[in-house]
This record gives C-alpha cells, sequence and structure tokens, in this order.
C-alpha cells in the first residue's frame, strides 16, 4: 500500500446505468455524476481517495462519472482503481487488454491508472501476459488480480516473472459471511509477500449494513434483493450483534463494525458509498477499538448462520 492511499476505497459498482451490471441491475440505483459530486467531493476532504471501478460497471458508465468528478482535482491527490474484465474483450484486435484500457483511460480522462487488474480467473494463460505491455507503456502503474484463488495467483505471478512484474494487490470477495481467502491461504500469502488484499462486499451489497433485515428489505427486483433478502431469518443474530458492538463504540453503525473487522483482518475494505453521510461513517470505521473478543464472535455467529455468498461470477470457489 502505497503512503498516500486511504486504508479504505470507496467503490463505485453502483453508480452508473447500463449492461448486465449496472448500478439499475445489482442495487435498484440510479445514479450519475450531479447526484455523486457532493459525495466525491466530501471523500476526498475526508482523506479517501481510492476509488475502485472497471469498465464491467454499467458499461463504462462508472468509469465516466468517476472521469467527470476527479477532473477537478490534482490527479497525484487520486488513487484510480481500474479493470480489465475476460468476457467483456473486443477479440478483433491484437490486445484486447490494452484497447479495453485505452478505451477506460478516455472515460476516465487520465494517461494512467494507479492500480490495474484482471477482473477473474478465465484462461489465465491468455490474458495474463497482455499486462506486460500495459505496464511498459506506463500506463499502468501496479498490477492486481481480483477473483483468482491463491493457485490462480501464483501462476500469474510465474508468467510475470520473467518481465520483472509483481502483483501488488489482490481484490476478493471478503466479508464475515464470506471468507474462503482465509481459509485457502490466500490472504495469509499476500501478508507474508507483502500484496494489498482489498476486500469487496465487506457489506455484502448492504445485506450487513444493519440498515436491512427481515422486515426492512432490500430493493425485491435487484439482484442483490433477490440474492439476499432471503437469507436474513438466518443473519439475524449476526445483525444484531453487530449493532450492539457498535453501541458500544460512539454509536457506531453495523456497516463500520463489519468493515472494522475486515479491516483487523488486514485487508482494505472497498465499501460501495452513494450518500454523504455514508463518507461520514467511512471516515471513522479505522478508528473503532473493538475487541477482540467481539470479533471472534461475531465470526462464530457468521458461521453458525450456515449462509454461504459466493458469487457466481468468482470463479475461484
Amino acid at each position: 500500500m502505497e503512503n498516500n492511499e486511504s486504508k479504505i476505497a470507496i467503490g463505485t459498482w453502483s453508480w452508473g446505468v447500463g449492461g448486465f451490471a449496472g448500478g439499475n441491475i445489482v442495487f435498484g440505483n440510479n445514479l450519475n455524476s450531479p447526484e455523486l459530486t457532493s459525495v466525491f467531493n466530501k471523500a476526498i476532504n475526508s482523506g479517501l481517495n481510492v476509488f475502485d471501478t472497471a469498465f464491467a460497471y454499467a458499461n463504462g458508465e462508472s468509469e465516466r462519472i468517476l472521469g467527470e468528478l476527479i477532473n477537478k482535482y490534482d490527479r497525484n491527490q487520486i488513487i484510480i482503481s481500474d479493470k480489465f474484465t475476460p468476457g467483456m474483450e473486443n477479440n478483433e484486435v491484437s490486445n484486447p487488454l490494452m484497447e479495453m484500457l485505452e478505451g477506460s483511460l478516455e472515460r476516465l480522462g487520465t494517461d494512467y491508472i494507479d492500480i490495474y487488474w484482471i477482473h477473474n480467473a478465465a484462461d489465465i494463460e491468455k490474458w495474463t501476459p497482455l499486462l506486460i505491455d500495459a505496464v511498459n507503456s506506463g500506463k499502468v502503474k501496479r498490477v492486481g488480480v481480483s477473483n483468482h484463488s491463491l493457485e490462480q495467483l501464483k501462476r500469474v505471478e510465474e508468467i510475470l516473472l520473467p518481465a520483472k512484474i509483481k502483483v501488488t494487490a489482490v481484490q476478493n470477495h471478503f466479508s464475515l459471511l464470506y471468507r474462503k481467502s482465509i481459509e485457502d491461504g490466500l490472504l495469509e500469502y499476500c501478508k507474508e509477500n507483502n500484496i494489498d488484499f482489498f476486500s469487496y462486499m465487506v457489506l455484502e451489497q448492504g445485506a450487513l449494513s444493519g440498515k436491512y433485515d427481515e422486515n426492512h428489505l432490500l430493493p425485491a427486483e435487484s439482484n442483490r434483493g433477490k440474492k439476499y433478502n432471503s437469507i436474513f431469518p438466518k443473519i439475524e443474530e449476526l445483525l444484531s450483534k453487530l449493532k450492539d458492538i457498535g453501541s458500544k463504540n460512539n454509536q457506531a453503525t453495523a456497516a463500520q463494525v463489519a468493515a472494522a473487522w475486515a479491516i483487523w483482518k488486514g485487508t482494505i475494505p472497498i465499501l460501495g458509498i452513494t450518500k454523504e453521510e455514508q463518507v461520514e461513517e467511512a471516515s471513522k470505521i479505522i478508528n473503532l477499538r473493538v475487541t477482540e473478543k467481539d470479533y471472534l464472535e461475531l465470526e462464530e455467529l457468521a458461521t453458525n448462520s450456515n449462509v454461504d455468498t459466493f458469487g457466481g461470477w468468482e470463479g475461484n470457489s
């Protein structure tokens, strides 16, 4: 992690409308730059300067919105995390990764990406070597992989080694309800090899935010509503404990406690933020002082809920 990076990243998956993974489809949102300008400004002023996006998020609309918001700031103030998504490439060009990267740069209005990821582990042998051109072009400062298992990460490292390019970041689904990266040794490997672990879906798309339960459901027609509304009865005790711990820690929210747990485990949580009050909540997370006993109890309750939140897009199960 670079010295000027905040310990929490802001996720922009829910920004923008369009495509199969737009904010309207996945989250039930309809957000554009006018609704997000004050949110972005508050984030920067609060020291939250890492923004995670992808072409896959609303077919580039998330990138476009982020680009509109960052153009009023010194580019050096902003850390941009962006992704090449296998499965969305243009196979009519010689280097589909570079083509997607160029499109992302144009939408973002920048000439480089701070961290560029391969978004999934589909055909590692084909896509990994194409990162070499991206790094050598100077348009990518750091390389990361997302939704890769430990075995897959090691293979990526082998492919990039002759070019003297190191993987310095991993981004995987990681939450109290989904701890596969602990179970398979990936998180520990990252710690041992100075690889930043970015955890996404820490709040399970809002299911662990404390704002929803079986009596206050997520938008029913959104993908997250279809996935999580049925499991709220199973995580009732976990949600109650998150709120209880928060009440003992300066009236912190359940969302703050769930994200603080992810930091305690040694990860950089990516939090989907769409409102100014969420920025305020996020900026206070790193100062929470939750006891190890409380964190371990949360893990036990999560395990006992017997809920599996694996996403079919992950490919690392």
